[in-house]
């Protein structure tokens, strides 16, 4: 039968005008995808298209990975580097928007990315955006080979992240060797303008990169905005070393501890020339647009239904009065300013189902924790902690350090999410920490023992989330309650140090003002109890004992052990000069641990208990000797017990309970007994 084929060509030209809402143009590698409804993709992960041809990668879900690529590899010619230069080069343009979930921070971010594969074996999410992973590739050439443009919404301080809002250049590892903030050149005011990456709002994204001039450029802006003049990053580098002969091109994204929605709206890409223009009108709406539109018209159709409704309400007022009461909390002008941190009890209240014991996660000296599930935010897992303030300081100035600490990002920290005041009481809603906490797994037989290799880990997680405070942040943070019951482990077990119900803040260079001894019995440092002032150095003190207890599975303080080893530090002390110190360790780990590791944690401890606070490393140091970056000092155990701590004890009475605090002896001078502290926490012992 004959064929009309002009005619059949017209058929399918029109059947692509009409019906294709994604144009590709295969030929080298080049193509458009207006939305992707009838994409060639290959989808990873969490990566779905819907059937508006809007391209989700990432959902509401904590520590995913979705991805979308290119399935036909880009091949390169190695015949001349003349071309093999020209052979690099490349245009693309796309479109993005990240929602954010229930809370006021978010997952971690999309990366435009060229691969030599499409098996990203062992790659991790969180910080590392689904293509890296530690230590098996990060930042190794010879297993990576990974070109990637990072638009990134978490402060990662090991990756040395310039904030949490920026665009990075990634070769090889998700350290950026070259980033800006989130910005787009405003050519009328002839300055950069801020943008929010997970602002919600779509940002169109230009990337270029002249392969025979080795210059690349990122340009950002607002969908509504026409390109930039000039580019937020442009940079001199040679992809030639790493790009191999045949490299795959996509987009993959993350979430961590907090989950956000990733999106790609539309796609243009080209190795011939400007990549082609993407058709802003024919882009796919994002649901949370579509949503809000609906409740516009909803609204605007119950309007003359209003009246009825108010009626309605008038009669029902008594009741509503009466159950007001149940749920009345505390509020004043001034917390507006704080408003974004601010849960209502009522929410709260049903989240922890009535704070039922049944939801009871643990009882400590300074209140209660329950787990919760906030009804309104896709069942999002809370720790709730409920305390009564002292209100020895005004409760102004506590919920503004309450609010600035709802402004810390750091992947070893629990985050502090809001706060809640009701009848002179102040509620605290956390991250839920699914493994609870360390000291549920070194003290008790309710959890499985931890490995070596866990252990050092959540003792290197906590010292990073240390520096993070002391040194990293704006302001300097004192967490002053440093324990093994305030390090939280997420559902992969790495360490979160939590519960700043005790933190003070203050600027870097100032000189901290606290004069309350406040912490925890066996964590306290020395100084405390002649000066009342904390410092950097007593977290640093009550870090030493943390990882003493982590070595050796016992609390620093054991009143029914043997009078020799009632006293952590002086047993290892001890122990250290016999020349056995190893022996100290936690007998549940027989001889499974890294010797070296080992005698590292327990004289590193050591030295951060030492008695003067000059002797005592700062975070920043005692991170290095952990990552092997630096050798720690040649000392002898009679250096870290200059000071000795004798058994012969003072009885002091702390609130119903009576302990017994050792004298502190310099040589064999007596400086000064604990005097009365009645706001020290004993832990609920």
């Amino acid at each position: 039968m004959a064929i009309d084929l002009p005619l059949l060509e017209s058929l399918l030209l029109l059947f692509v005008s009409m019906n294709a809402v994604v144009a590709l143009a295969q030929d080298n590698g080049s193509f458009v995808c207006n939305g992707f409804q009838r994409a060639n993709l290959r989808l990873g992960g969490t990566a779905v298209i819907h059937p508006t041809g809007l391209l989700q990668l990432t959902n509401t879900s904590k520590q995913i990975i979705g991805r979308a690529f290119y399935p036909i590899p880009l091949e390169f010619n190695k015949s001349s580097s003349a071309e093999y230069s020209r052979s690099l080069s490349f245009s693309t343009t796309f479109v993005f928007a990240m929602v954010r979930g229930a809370t006021n921070v978010s997952g971690h971010g999309i990366a435009f990315a060229f691969s030599p594969s499409l098996e990203f074996s062992g790659a991790v999410a969180s910080q590392y955006l689904g293509l890296f992973n530690l230590p098996t590739n990060n930042g190794n050439s010879s297993n990576n080979q990974v070109f990637a443009i990072e638009l990134d919404t978490i402060l990662s301080p090991e990756f040395s992240d310039i904030d949490d809002n920026h665009v990075g250049i990634d070769v090889n590892s998700p350290r950026s060797i070259k980033a800006a903030p989130a910005a787009y050149y405003w050519s009328e005011e002839g300055k950069n303008k801020s943008l929010v990456l997970v602002s919600g709002d779509p940002i169109q994204v230009w990337i270029e990169y002249d392969g025979v001039k080795q210059q690349l450029n990122v340009t950002l802006a607002p969908l509504a905005n026409p390109k930039p003049d000039l580019p937020l990053l442009s940079t001199s580098i040679d992809l030639s070393s790493v790009f191999v002969d045949s490299m795959y091109v996509g987009f993959s994204s993350s979430t961590g501890a907090v989950a956000s929605s990733h999106y790609i709206l539309g796609w243009s890409f080209s190795r011939n020339g400007q990549a082609q223009r993407l058709e802003l009108s024919r882009l796919p709406s994002l649901p949370i647009l579509r949503e809000s539109k609906a409740k516009q018209r909803l609204l605007k159709i119950g309007l003359p239904l209003m009246t009825v409704a108010a009626l309605l309400i008038a009669t029902m007022g008594g009741i509503y009065i009466i159950r007001r009461k149940k749920y009345a909390e505390v509020r004043e002008d001034w917390e507006q300013e704080y408003g974004p941190h601010r849960f209502s009890y009522k929410d709260l209240y049903r989240a922890t189902k009535g704070f039922r014991d049944k939801e009871l996660l643990g009882v400590g000296g300074s209140g209660r924790v329950y787990r919760g599930v906030l009804p309104a935010a896709s069942n999002t897992q809370i720790a709730v902690k409920r305390i009564t303030h002292d209100s020895k300081q005004g409760m102004k100035g506590f919920v503004a350090e309450i609010a600035s600490m709802g402004r810390l990002r750091h992947r070893n920290l629990v985050q502090l999410l809001g706060y809640c005041r009701r009848k002179g009481e102040l509620i605290l809603v956390y991250d839920y920490m699914s493994n609870g906490s360390l000291d549920k797994f070194l003290f008790t037989n309710e959890r499985p023992n931890l490995s070596w290799f866990q252990r050092y880990k959540i003792i290197r997680d906590v010292a990073s989330g240390l520096l993070y405070l002391h040194e990293e942040w704006e302001q300097v943070v004192l967490h002053r309650d440093v324990k093994a019951g305030n390090v939280l482990l997420d559902e992969d077990m790495n360490g979160r140090l939590g519960d700043f119900g005790l933190a003070r803040l203050y600027d870097h260079g100032a000189n901290p003002q606290t004069t309350h001894v406040v912490g925890t019995l066996g964590y306290l440092a020395p100084e405390l109890t002649r000066t009342g002032k904390a410092t950097t150095i007593t977290d640093v003190f009550a870090f030493g004992a943390l990882m003493l207890e982590v070595a050796c599975g016992r609390r620093p303080v054991e009143m029914r052990a043997l009078p020799e080893e009632m006293i952590l530090v002086d047993w290892v002390t001890e122990s250290w000069k016999k020349g056995a110190i190893l022996e100290t360790r936690d007998p549940r780990l027989g001889d499974d641990y890294v010797v070296e590791e080992m005698e590292l944690v327990l004289k590193l401890g050591l030295l951060c208990s030492h008695p003067l606070p000059t002797c005592r490393p700062t975070m920043r140091q005692i991170l290095q000797y952990l990552d092997g970056v630096a050798t720690l000092p040649n000392v002898s155990p009679f250096d870290v017990c200059s000071t000795a701590v004798v058994a012969s004890a003072s009885e002091q009475r702390f609130g119903h309970y009576v302990v017994s605090y050792p004298t502190i002896l310099i040589g064999k001078t007596p400086v000064q007994t604990l005097s009365r502290i009645d706001s020290i926490l004993i832990d609920g012992r």
